[in-house]
């Protein structure tokens, strides 16, 4: 057969299997013991099963051990004193007040870190590197400590005249303290990869800003935002520290349940505890869990269109 000029083979060099200049013996082999490293150690691919063991090891010591344990803590007088405990009168009114206030922070998550997020990253002015950094700040600092400055700044000697402490609206600001890095974190980096041309063309067909963020920019940041409302949800739900001080643990008004499960132990009460404290665990879990799937059709159904 004739072969193009350019694509003639290239005969292999004498005294070799392999190719021009290559050796078939010159050509490195792995051992045995290199291959089963590989198996074991694969940096490119998965993990392999010495990976997948010390993950689930490290997650069963720090979070299902845990769980088990309390779990088991609040059976210890069987199912009639779990819901004896969970049913008591005290610990109803505080997990209503705790689903309440944290209901309305996240409200104003959404609302205000998504108006953050936009902000930091839509415009540009003098300190935004501040503002940026200042946003991750809660996470930073211990919550106690927040907990003074706000009463602090809203209790009896408020030197703005502003007396929040032992009232709903003090914990709503004390867990929007908390909470404000979820929604703004969770948005930005979608914001940031957003396209601007159809933002753009939609403007140049004579869309207002009003119909092009409902449009548009909403359905592309939904999954971010709510995924970021979940978290601040779940966060709030458990959270103790911002709390104590600012709002008292007053009963049936500000007392929160994480305060309840706190008195409980004073009073030599572990196993009511536990229960309530299983309760705000499957609070969070299922929060996490349908928010998680929203988020997910969401994201596909915004793909699809």
């Amino acid at each position: 057969m004739a072969y193009p000029p350019r694509f003639l083979p290239s005969p292999p060099t004498a005294g070799t299997e392999g190719g021009p200049g290559v050796s078939v013996d010159d050509k490195p082999r792995p051992t045995a013991g290199r291959g089963r490293i590989r198996s074991w150690f694969r940096v490119t691919g998965s993990v392999g099963p010495l990976g997948i063991g010390t993950s689930v090891l490290w997650l069963s010591i720090i979070v299902l051990l845990p769980l088990a344990a309390l779990t088991a803590k609040s059976l210890e007088n069987g199912w009639s004193g779990f819901s004896d405990a969970v049913t008591a009168p005290a610990a109803l009114d505080a997990l209503k007040v705790t689903v309440l206030v944290s209901i309305v922070v996240t409200l104003i998550n959404v609302v205000m870190g998504t108006l953050i997020a936009w902000v930091l990253v839509r415009d540009e002015f003098p300190g935004k590197g501040v503002v940026n950094a200042l946003i991750d700040l809660p996470f930073a600092l211990p919550t106690i400590v927040a907990s003074i400055v706000l009463l602090a700044l809203y209790g009896p000697q408020s030197p703005f005249d502003i007396h929040l402490n032992a009232t709903q609206p003090g914990l709503v600001v004390a867990l929007a303290f908390v909470t404000l890095p979820f929604v703004v974190r969770a948005v930005q980096p979608v914001l940031i990869e957003a396209d601007k041309d159809v933002e753009q063309a939609a403007a140049s067909l004579g869309a207002d800003n009003w119909t092009t963020f409902r449009t548009i920019i909403l359905p592309t940041l939904a999954p971010a935002i709510v995924s970021g409302s979940g978290l601040a949800f779940a966060r709030a739900i458990g959270e103790y520290g911002s709390v104590v001080l600012i709002g008292g643990g007053i009963p049936k008004k500000t007392q929160m349940a994480s305060q309840y499960i706190q008195q409980q132990i004073e009073v030599d009460r572990p196993v009511n505890a536990a229960a309530v404290s299983v309760v705000l665990l499957a609070i969070s879990l299922a929060t996490l869990f349908v928010l998680r799937v929203t988020s997910e059709r969401l994201a596909r159904r915004d793909r699809e269109s």
